[in-house]
């Protein structure tokens, strides 16, 4: 699921800070747990309703961010597709890397998520993404300016 900072176009630039940024879910809390199951290698794929737009095409990288909106990582775009909700399959949940995996678990996930979002209907359609997990972007510990 790709939440409020959307991608909008993609950059081929091997630096990191030229490239589009976005977090996945719609809270900074989603946004964490999903970064994490990219980070641990779980999560290899995400959706997003059509309605959004295209916000990716295969061979383009883009920066992931965490729930306070730090860089954190680079992902390349594997394959993205058009698909119905209700015709996800279970290879694809499973990539997703959410819960127990199941397709029965990524259905009632995802329909909350897009019933938040005002989007949910059974048919409606998604782009499918997959990923890989190019490289990690240390960030330095929080620290509070000391006045």
């Amino acid at each position: 699921m790709i939440g409020e900072k959307q991608r909008s176009g993609c950059s081929w630039e091997n630096e990191w800070e030229t490239l589009d940024r976005f977090a996945f879910g719609d809270e900074p809390v989603l946004a964490d747990r999903l970064l994490d199951l990219v980070l641990r290698g779980m999560k290899t794929a995400t959706c997003w309703s059509v309605e959004e737009g295209k916000q990716t095409e295969v061979g383009c990288r883009s920066v992931v961010c965490d729930g306070s909106d730090r860089p954190r990582a680079v992902l390349e775009t594997i394959s993205i597709e058009q698909m119905a909700f209700d015709q996800v399959n279970q290879d694809f949940a499973a990539r997703e890397g959410e819960g127990d995996l199941s397709l029965g678990n990524w259905r009632t996930s995802h329909r909350e998520y897009f019933e938040r979002a005002g989007v949910y209907r059974p048919g409606m359609l998604l782009w499918c993404e997959t990923f890989r997990l190019i490289s990690i972007i240390e960030t330095p510990p929080y620290s509070a300016d000391v006045g």
